[in-house]
């Protein structure tokens, strides 16, 4: 177990935390969740000791080993991957070169035949004999090939960095883990992997996501970061997300009779749990709904930005026709032979295993970056809203506020564009009162993503083009985009990271690959389960 008593932490005014008690048990993976800025992860490196409140213990029970996955892919340049993952178990590294280091002593006495004889005892009950083929085993089934296991770190791709040091979190079965964002750049698969390596693991898992998919398929219960305190909740995500919704309808309903707000909310809690059978953590999650109580459901403190999208006009036949594109970046071919229509009520979903494909891709049929080969043209009826990945050059000038910033990008020949107006553009996007008079050089990466969604939301597109849409943006502002984006009428065409996200919105999967394109009418779970495509996509890759 390990707990924290009575943590507070402050910077300067700011308080993080109050006076946070909460213990967390055996057997189960919480989900930190949070607002930006509530200090999930701060939280996590409270608890591995890496930062220390201002106030309060943090408690382990004695003899438990945690592991904390290591955001800094340069702090192991020096050390090969295979050696990188089984540092994971810092003792029995520890312990291991203890040993070798009395071995490799010219002057080998009889104390230290002892020594090292205790050392052997130790390393073989942490598993040392094994090590060596757990790391690479392990390496193997996240994706990183036999023949990188003895390159050093410095050497390999960043793609390969983060599973390897993912693997370093993991190995050795740590009593308690604590995983921030494990999911950034991580491919579907390897994602695949992890979520039923953690539906298995018996141990404590603590994890900071914005990806909801994941944490539904993986967490048992939900650890709340809100108003400088922390409270726990049964079951995952979507049950905490859903039942918050319920319980502050439930709040407002002032004409309600109390035994129907129970029922309700009981026959709430009944179907979760029924529903948890079908989840990877079935067994755990279906056990602790079925003790829930209807007085653990409260209503969420949380505000979800207004996103809003209209459209002046329908698009006509002709949206985007493109012909034979080609990319080729440093002598590599990213993408090429890419052909395809886009159809009225598309919602078309981009995938590839090389991120810079995408991202270039979008940024050519918007005109900001020129193909190899081949052409794209819009239909002469078709408006288009872009949010780039990049978007740094919508904020270099220092002389702007919100207010000044957003009023450049109001169409010509908008009506009563006055304060007013564009007060309520930004408030859909939580920027209120003085807010809206901040320098946007001060944004943070999730302020920045919704002052360009305002701006998108003013110019009433028919197509919108997305570029990882949920980079930056907490869970709340991710959920308001997820769901407009499924009741919008419009075009859109994707790619993100976000799993839910792709499944609900897309209609269509198109995949750019070096070798050509697979193009189809299914969903994204679809997609991912179709044997053809899989056969498909091993051809074009190979």
């Amino acid at each position: 177990m390990i707990s924290a008593n009575n943590i507070t932490l402050a910077y300067g005014k700011r308080v993080l935390f109050d006076e946070v008690n909460i213990n967390f048990t055996k057997g189960n993976c919480y989900g930190v969740i949070g607002a930006n800025g509530a200090g999930k992860s701060t939280f996590l490196k409270i608890l591995s000791g890496e930062i220390e409140p201002n106030k309060g213990t943090v408690d382990i029970t004695p003899g438990e080993r945690m592991a904390f996955l290591n955001q800094n892919q340069f702090a192991f340049d020096e050390q090969t991957v295979l050696n990188t993952v089984m540092m994971g178990h810092s003792k029995m590294w520890k312990v291991m070169h203890e040993r070798d280091a009395i071995y490799a002593k010219e002057d080998f006495t009889e104390a230290d035949g002892i020594k090292a004889g205790e050392l052997e005892e130790q390393f073989g009950e942490m598993g040392g004999y094994t090590a060596e083929s757990d790391a690479a085993t392990m390496l193997s089934e996240l994706g990183v090939k036999d023949d990188l296991h003895q390159i050093l770190m410095k050497d390999v791709a960043a793609n390969i960095k983060v599973r390897v040091l993912l693997a370093q979190a993991i190995f050795g079965n740590p009593d308690i883990l604590l995983l921030d964002e494990p999911t950034n750049n991580l491919d579907v698969e390897t994602i695949s992997w992890l979520e039923n390596f953690l539906a298995d693991y018996q141990n404590i898992v603590l994890v900071v996501s914005h990806d909801r998919h994941f944490l539904d398929a993986v967490c048992t219960h939900v650890a709340d970061v809100d108003k400088n305190k922390i409270k726990v909740y049964t079951g995952n995500y979507s049950f905490w997300y859903e039942s918050s919704q319920l319980a502050a309808r439930q709040a407002s309903d002032k004409n309600k009779k109390a035994e129907e707000k129970k029922k309700d909310l009981l026959e709430f809690i009944a179907r979760f749990s029924a529903n948890a059978s079908k989840s990877k953590q079935a067994t755990s999650r279906k056990k602790a709904l079925d003790k829930l109580v209807f007085e653990d459901i409260t209503p969420s403190s949380r505000k979800y930005p207004g996103i809003i999208f209209k459209q002046d006009r329908e698009v006509g036949n002709e949206i985007l026709k493109v012909e034979n594109l080609t990319k080729t970046i440093e002598g590599k071919t990213i993408f090429s032979k890419v052909r395809f229509d886009v159809q009225k009520g598309d919602k078309i979903a981009f995938i590839s295993r090389d991120p810079i494909a995408l991202t270039s891709f979008f940024e050519i049929i918007n005109g900001k970056m020129k193909a190899d080969g081949g052409t794209y043209e819009w239909g002469t009826t078709v408006t288009t809203a872009y949010l780039p990945n990049d978007n740094s050059e919508y904020f270099t000038s220092s002389n702007y506020n919100l207010m000044d910033w957003l009023r450049q990008y109001v169409p010509p020949g908008t009506k009563d564009v006055d304060e007013d107006f564009l007060r309520g553009f930004l408030g859909k996007m939580l920027f209120t009162g003085d807010e809206i008079m901040k320098k946007t050089n001060v944004l943070s990466g999730g302020e920045k993503v919704r002052c360009m969604v305002s701006k998108m939301m003013l110019q009433n597109p028919n197509v919108l083009i997305l570029d990882e849409p949920t980079n930056h943006l907490d869970l709340e502002s991710i959920i308001s985009f997820n769901d407009n984006m499924v009741s919008y009428t419009g075009i859109v065409l994707v790619t993100t990271h976000d799993h839910q996200f792709m499944q609900t919105v897309a209609n269509r999967i198109i995949e750019l690959t070096p070798k050509g394109i697979i193009d189809k009418l299914m969903t994204y779970d679809e997609y991912l389960a179709d044997d053809r495509v899989k056969a498909s996509r091993e051809e074009l890759y190979s």
